[in-house]
């Protein structure tokens, strides 16, 4: 899959690549010495709200390039069942590459971030707080590579399953 390099048009918007195509770029930026930091946060990110905003801030405080892994549409619909995402991965995609601190959005179709942590190699593993260090399903590959886990965020208060449960209960009035 290869997104095809969607970017936000702003004076500073992320980039929309594919994992070979981001590590590369990554490789190539770390040589250089544009990037001494990378940090890795992930997510499904279909409606962004406020706590997606502040967690993606956070973790951009962490290091000097902020790359967003986001969940491929098939892997969002075996997170959270029929009927979801609400937004396909190209348009949350390009919604995230027009967040300032973002630097570059890839897709990931597997269960647990470990090959684009692999192939990538972040210097900076960001989780929401709705994980502590030790909870995190990828933190033995974190510790193999070396990888920093930092908690980021504000307490999860927010969530797209609160805003749809919400949205429901009010009917369509």
């Amino acid at each position: 899959m290869s997104p095809g390099g969607i970017s936000a048009g702003s004076r500073r918007g992320g980039v929309f690549l594919d994992r070979a195509e981001l590590a590369a770029r990554l490789a190539e930026g770390r040589a250089r010495g544009a990037f001494r930091r990378v940090v890795l946060a992930n997510g499904c990110f279909d409606l962004l709200h406020v706590g997606h905003v502040r967690y993606l801030a956070d973790a951009r405080l962490r290091g000097d390039c902020l790359v967003v892994a986001v969940n491929t549409d098939e892997s969002v619909r075996r997170l959270k069942g029929a009927g979801r995402p609400l937004v396909p991965l190209q348009d949350r995609a390009e919604v995230l590459c027009a967040l300032g601190c973002v630097d570059f959005v890839v897709p990931f179709h597997e269960p647990t971030l470990e090959a684009t942590l692999r192939e990538l190699l972040p210097d900076v593993h960001a989780k929401g707080t709705d994980y502590r260090a030790d909870t995190v399903p990828e933190r033995a590959v974190d510790l193999e590579l070396g990888i920093e886990i930092a908690i980021c965020g504000d307490p999860k208060s927010c969530s797209t399953s609160g805003l749809l449960a919400r949205l429901s209960d009010r009917g369509d009035s």
